[in-house]
């Protein structure tokens, strides 16, 4: 488990991997410390939405594919999109944005 540390927001613990993920989006590296000052917000903002957006629009492309009312289709769960999976984590970045907090792990 990651933990995210902001005086901003409430503290966001995650997994190793989704904190590796979400890091590279926003072009950051996962070390043993790490830090989004306050003046890479923005950009990590950015990065992140950005992501999002494509991904749904990639997922909305990849939707028109599905065949669930074919007899024959075999029921699969959709698993949870990008943008729900970086909400908590898109929510810290504003908050400390608002309060011109930094965001930190490893300390």
């Amino acid at each position: 488990m990651i933990t995210f540390k902001s005086k901003a927001a409430q503290d966001l613990d995650v997994l190793k991997d989704f904190a590796v993920y979400v890091l590279g989006l926003v072009g950051k590296q996962l070390g043993e410390r790490g830090v989004i000052t306050f003046d890479e917000l923005d950009g990590a903002i950015a990065k992140l939405e950005d992501a999002v957006n494509q991904a749904k629009q990639a997922r909305a492309e990849h939707a028109g594919h599905f065949h669930e009312d074919e007899p024959d289709h075999a029921h699969h769960e959709v698993p949870p999109s990008l943008a729900q999976r970086v909400a908590p984590f898109l929510v810290m970045l504003r908050e400390a944005k608002a309060q011109n907090a930094d965001i930190h792990w490893g300390f």
